[in-house]
């Protein structure tokens, strides 16, 4: 073998033995990540393994065969004509300037004003939309959590950032623009929470709701119900609010989604566009803590 053959083998070993060792290091990482939920959330909210019952995933669009894809296709046409025909597009009002922080508070004051004028001239419409959304028993979502790097993973830290709380059950939703999502999350007692019903009589609150008024190109919201959450199917909606111009934003914004129910977590990922309909993401059944309930 030739001193220019050995140097290329030797290149090539140094290649793998490096890949492997940057696997190792992701995979304990992600271990270590999956392990400092499992200490904040299992312990505080452990059940015995006959009680701790629940399914995190409902059926998602990966899951349909053609004709179910087709049949879900067309009821999303239906339903972003729905919300054409109803006129649930809120105009963009805001330009970006830089204002002071004096300046920003009476904005946003403008804003709320803004956004509670729209939802009381536009309430039924909305809850007309939301309840054809909710019809929807496929989930546009897709699920990334064995994808997500965990340098990637900041959803904790935004939520300790903005002092979202944590609970039985926990979901939130997360972006990287200064657009305005929304969280509406269907309870089994057929509440819906969501900016303008921001506490259930279920439990459960909406504790952080972002980008009224643009500020942050890392939001998150978070729907939490800090004591026993009821049993039941819950839905998990995302609609596009508002599009803010600031900083370039674009009309089209990617989210995460995070099921958080007794420790046990589950991510998804979408895109969704301003003036398109509400997107059912996903929706998980949580059973009663005690087998013989519900009977």
């Amino acid at each position: 073998m030739t001193a220019m053959a050995t140097v290329a083998v030797f290149i090539a070993l140094g290649a793998v033995v490096t890949g492997t060792v940057v696997r190792i290091i992701k995979q304990r990482r992600l271990e270590a990540l999956r392990l400092a939920r499992k200490n904040k959330y299992a312990q505080r909210f452990e059940r015995p393994p006959q009680q701790a019952t629940q399914n995190l995933r409902g059926r998602q669009t990966e899951d349909l065969d053609e004709v179910e894809a087709v049949a879900y296709e067309n009821r999303e046409v239906a339903r972003n004509q729905n919300i054409q025909f109803l006129r649930l597009l809120v105009n963009d009002l805001f330009e970006a300037d830089e204002l002071d922080p004096i300046q920003e508070e009476e904005q946003r004051e403008t804003l709320l004003e803004e956004r509670q004028s729209w939802i009381e001239e536009h309430r039924e419409s909305l809850d007309e939309h939301a309840a054809l959304v909710e019809e929807e028993e496929i989930g546009s979502g897709v699920t990334i959590i064995e994808t997500i790097a965990p340098e990637e993973d900041d959803i904790e830290e935004r939520l300790q950032r903005e002092g979202g709380k944590s609970g039985t059950v926990q979901i939130s939703l997360a972006w990287d623009d200064y657009n305005d999502l929304d969280m509406h999350v269907f309870c089994p007692s057929g509440e819906r929470i969501y900016f303008n019903n921001k506490n259930s009589e279920c439990g459960g609150e909406l504790d952080v709701d972002m980008n009224v008024r643009p500020v942050s190109n890392n939001s998150v919201e978070n729907v939490v119900w800090t004591e026993d959450a009821p049993p039941g199917k819950y839905k998990i909606g995302v609609h596009f609010y508002k599009h803010h111009k600031k900083r370039r934003s674009k009309r089209t914004t990617t989210f995460r989604l995070r099921v958080m129910v007794r420790g046990k977590s589950r991510d998804y990922g979408g895109t969704i566009t301003a003036g398109t309909a509400m997107q059912m993401v996903s929706s998980f059944t949580l059973k009663p803590n005690n087998p013989q309930e519900g009977k």
